[in-house]
């Protein structure tokens, strides 16, 4: 199954609104689980694991999921709010894409950004790997890095906080 078919299945699963679906080919086995965390299949031969979630919510996301951008700012991550615990005022870069986070361009390079650093609009946070495409996560406020919510090499699901950053008055 190639990355198209792939994609083509998960907006059927989305747009059909299927909760659960499983499907075997050869050595090949593929679930798709909707509103639950995405799970790691364990290959049935010589496969890598394969690790699938289908983002629930309108049109455009699946556009995003597709680019790793905002369907509204392309180039730009997902930003939420503060939640609860946290201190008031700081905003909240979240995952556009399930897949794995990274926090520098290669192995032994040092991190895009850590805490403490300061950060302009545009400016790349990090890289999400998904289905061997590597997407660029930018700020979408100016402002200082307070925490790196993810550590190097960590799966992330779709909407999952990356960084908590306090934008600049």
């Amino acid at each position: 199954m190639n990355q198209k078919e792939l994609r083509e299945l998960i907006e059927f699963i989305v747009e059909k609104d299927i909760a659960e679906f499983e499907f075997e080919r050869g050595d090949m086995k593929v679930r798709i689980r909707r509103g639950a965390p995405a799970q790691v299949i364990a290959p049935v031969q010589h496969m890598a694991p394969v690790t699938l979630a289908a983002p629930v919510a309108g049109p455009g996301v699946q556009q995003a999921a597709a680019s790793g951008t905002t369907p509204q700012h392309p180039g730009l991550s997902v930003g939420r709010p503060a939640a609860e615990g946290e201190e008031p005022g700081l905003h909240t870069v979240q995952s556009p894409i399930v897949g794995t986070f990274y926090e520098a361009p290669s192995p032994g390079a040092p991190p895009f950004v850590k805490p403490g650093d300061t950060v302009e609009v545009g400016q790349l946070l990090c890289i999400i790997e998904a289905m061997k495409l590597m997407n660029e996560i930018e700020s979408d406020v100016a402002g200082e890095v307070v925490k790196r919510f993810v550590n190097n090499g960590q799966p992330v699901e779709y909407g999952q906080s990356l960084f908590s950053i306090r934008p600049r008055t």
